[in-house]
This record gives C-alpha cells, structure tokens and sequence, in this order.
C-alpha cells in the first residue's frame, strides 16, 4: 500500500474515533454516528487499497 494512502486512511480513521468518543461524552448522537461512519469508510478505502497490492504482486 502507498505509505501516503496509508497515512491518509489512517488519519481519517483517528479523526473519526476522535468524533465518535466525543459524541458520546457529550450526548450527541449525530456526532457518535459520524464518526463511527468515517472509521468504517476508512477502513473500507484500507481494504481495497489492500486488495489492489495483492493482485499487483
């Protein structure tokens, strides 16, 4: 996996555990739901790159 996609995915999946934990601190629903949303996302994005470096090699 390229190392800035991996950087990348890896920001966006602190950043969303960030909001999450802190939606659930304040009571904010929406808050929790989209970070919870953007941690999956990344991982989704981590996967595929993952898969795309298999089949290159």
């Amino acid at each position: 996996m390229a190392a800035g996609k991996k950087a990348k995915n890896m920001t966006k999946k602190s950043k969303g555990k960030m909001k999450e934990s802190t939606g659930e601190a304040v009571g904010n629903e929406s808050l929790r739901a989209k970070g919870a949303r953007e941690q999956m996302a990344s991982d989704a994005k981590q996967t595929a790159q993952k898969a795309k470096d298999t089949l290159k090699h």
